[in-house]
């Protein structure tokens, strides 16, 4: 057999008393995974019910129809955005090309509610672009300048359409960038047209991308609560936390979060559909996309499609934010407790990212030693958090958590005669379960990503060589993997840093984060004071950014086969 067939061929399956540790390992983890859908159960059951009559009334049919409406345009403005871009960048060539390309990814580094945060200063009548506008025409009277009002749901679609078109443009991109330059050739020598063959024959083959950018962008957008809320939104996701906080109802917030869960998997069904029977295989050799170049008027209309979601979605509110620093800085200085609210939030996403990694790393091997399917069912179930909004996962989290505080605290108490109160959730570690459970499917995508370039040749190797499983996963896998485990970890960091909804929840008391802070001067008005923090926020998104750009760079210019 030859070194190419031995290279494709799956490693052996482990005997089955070998693999019954990671079988055990991964089933306590989806254990883990599931318990919020748990508890939502149970707040659910135990309600009076006397709450549910108000919230059939006058809660569920507003914020249903909001979060519908609001989806509805969110999809529609991403699918736009992010395919007309990544077709620009891929099929032709104009001035600033190499530019967009990885600067089309800025928008990402910017958080909902730190875009809701500037956007509210600047558009207002007496911000900077209405006053700035007035001055330029000579209007004297700050009403005589009428602007379409922000808070709306018009404003919360074309926000948040704006920051969530990169998770369209990314995979779609990618795919253009794979299709094969005959495919197109032969369409056009068949008579079609660039426009024809788009959208016959490059716009079905992305269709796969397609799914998965917008079913991601969607589940972003259902789990938004500080742009929402700060332009006047009444989506699910604000109703659940309105009525948690505001009515000291976690019964009847459970109940809403078990419809918008409802919401969630019908997002994730729609995404499997979209993607059912699209797979194909495009020859690497062929790989190589034509780029028409463009001049004059059409080469001037790319640069500004390209141009204007970057200047809309991040230089505007980036530019905002420094002004608004500086300013701050220069009349009273850094807030004193910024670096507290830093180091909070560095902490706590640090160590979240380190057992994301632990734990995607035990599972995502699991699944490398291993060929049982329950296995590798039980490792997607493991994932499930990504799919679940923070606040819905919060309120889940508040049944495990406490009984197992509770557990703790009687248990201490027969020991040392006193008890120690809800040791969970005063330390923080309720709001670094959420964290992990919520990004837990990034690193287990990035390290079987990893795994995947590592060929089964080298296990079996290693095996014949009497390896075993620990020499293998630390002598061989591990500094293989390293870049992506290092790629997963950084993207956790700054997901747990820009988390909003679950440290709402779940963060202890008299505890803030960049996140927090900069949610609480917004919601206050205050929002120079909450500038500088929500500027680190974006300089910390900035590198997951850039560490993307960095990989597109690196898979253009890699030589094909």
């Amino acid at each position: 057999m030859s070194d190419s067939a031995i290279a494709m061929q799956p490693p052996r399956p482990a005997p089955a008393r070998s693999d019954r540790p990671w079988r055990i390992g991964s089933a306590i983890l989806v254990l883990l995974a599931l318990a919020p859908i748990g508890g939502l159960a149970f707040f659910a059951s135990r309600g009076s019910g006397e709450l549910w009559p108000h919230l059939i009334a006058n809660v569920l049919p507003v914020a249903a129809r909001t979060t519908a409406l609001l989806l509805l345009g969110v999809g529609i403005l991403v699918t736009v955005l992010g395919i007309g871009t990544a077709w620009l960048v891929t099929a032709y060539r104009f001035p600033g090309r190499r530019l967009f390309e990885w600067a089309l990814l800025l928008p990402l580094s910017v958080p909902s509610y730190v875009m809701a945060f500037a956007y509210l200063d600047v558009v207002h009548p007496v911000g900077p672009l209405q006053t700035g506008l007035r001055h330029l025409f000579g209007i004297a009277d700050p009403r005589g300048l009428r602007f379409p009002e922000i808070r709306s749901l018009g404003g919360a679609i074309l926000l948040l359409g704006l920051i969530l078109y990169p998770y369209v443009y990314l995979p779609v991109r990618a795919l253009f960038v794979m299709q094969s330059a005959s495919l197109l050739e032969a369409s056009r020598t068949l008579g079609a047209g660039r426009f024809r063959a788009f959208r016959t024959v490059a716009l079905p083959l992305a269709r796969p991308a397609v799914a998965v950018g917008v079913s991601l962008a969607l589940m972003e957008a259902l789990n938004d609560i500080g742009a929402s809320e700060f332009l006047g939104v009444r989506t699910l996701t604000v109703a659940i936390y309105t009525t948690w906080v505001t009515r000291s109802s976690i019964e009847g917030a459970a109940q809403i979060a078990l419809v918008m869960l409802a919401i969630v998997f019908a997002l994730g069904l729609l995404e499997r559909l979209g993607r059912r029977g699209m797979n194909y295989s495009a020859p690497r050799g062929n790989a190589q996309p034509m780029a028409q170049p463009l001049s004059g008027g059409a080469a001037l209309l790319a640069v500004v499609a390209c141009a204007l979601p970057i200047l809309l979605g991040f230089i505007v509110p980036a530019s905002y934010l420094v002004v608004s620093a500086a300013r701050r800085i220069a009349l009273g200085g850094l807030p004193a407790d910024l670096w507290i609210w830093t180091g909070n939030s560095v902490l706590f996403a640090a160590i979240a990212a380190a057992l994301t990694i632990a734990i995607g790393l035990f599972l995502a091997t699991a699944g490398r030693m291993s060929r049982r399917k329950s296995l590798h069912g039980m490792i997607r179930l493991a994932g499930i958090g990504y799919a679940i909004p923070g606040t819905v996962l919060a309120v889940g989290l508040l049944v495990p958590i406490a009984g197992l505080d509770n557990w703790i605290a009687n248990a201490v108490k027969g020991v040392w005669g006193r008890s120690p109160g809800l040791i969970l959730m005063s330390s923080g570690a309720a709001l670094v379960l959420a964290y992990c459970l919520r990004f837990q499917a990034i690193t287990i995508g990035g390290i079987e990503s990893g795994f995947s370039r590592i060929s089964p040749s080298i296990d079996m190797a290693a095996r014949s060589l009497g390896a075993g499983t620990a020499r293998l996963s630390g002598g061989i896998h591990m500094p293989l993997l390293s870049p992506a485990i290092a790629a997963a970890g950084l993207l956790v960091f700054v997901d747990c840093m820009k988390e909003l909804p679950a440290t709402l929840l779940l963060r202890p008391f008299n505890f803030e984060t960049l996140a927090t802070y900069v949610y609480g001067e917004a919601a206050r008005g205050t929002y120079e004071d909450g500038a500088i923090a929500a500027l680190v926020i974006v300089f910390a998104g900035m590198l997951p950014v850039a560490l993307l750009a960095r990989a597109g760079t690196r898979e253009r210019r890699r030589p094909l086969a």
